[in-house]
């Protein structure tokens, strides 16, 4: 897979999450801003998928969950994000889930992707600990 930059060209061009302002979104969170709630979390780690930000997608999964490493050559491009529901994840909440829809590309062939995520706090921080 290609290598891409690490932010979109115009850092106040939409967010690959689908909200306005990669910087004021997800980028402030790629940027090491923790995330307010699962959702958020979910937004910047689909918008990382995205981007090719193979070390934040890693760097928020819980880590008695996460991979070793992600399979960078997957030739995969993600697309879209639809936020289907969430629950939990507030602020007394150590849990919460989020169930979403994420549209890709592979070799040319449109996708999706539906999963409902669990999330956890993990030192403070809010991380993925996976599918439900």
């Amino acid at each position: 897979m290609a290598r891409r930059s690490p932010k979109p060209r115009n850092a106040s061009a939409v967010c690959p999450c689908g909200r306005p302002a990669y910087e004021e979104c997800c980028g402030s969170l790629h940027g090491g801003k923790a995330a307010a709630d699962p959702e958020a979390l979910m937004r910047s780690r689909f918008s990382a998928y995205a981007l090719d930000r193979a070390d934040y997608v890693l760097a928020t999964w819980h880590p008695q969950t996460r991979p070793a490493t992600l399979d960078a050559g997957s030739g995969v491009r993600w697309t879209r994000l639809e936020v289907l529901d969430h629950s939990g994840g507030g602020v007394f909440d150590a849990e919460g889930t989020v169930e979403f829809r994420a549209h890709f590309t592979d070799g040319g062939r449109a996708g999706v992707m539906t999963e409902k995520s669990r999330f956890v706090r993990h030192d403070g921080r809010w991380v993925y600990w996976g599918p439900l």
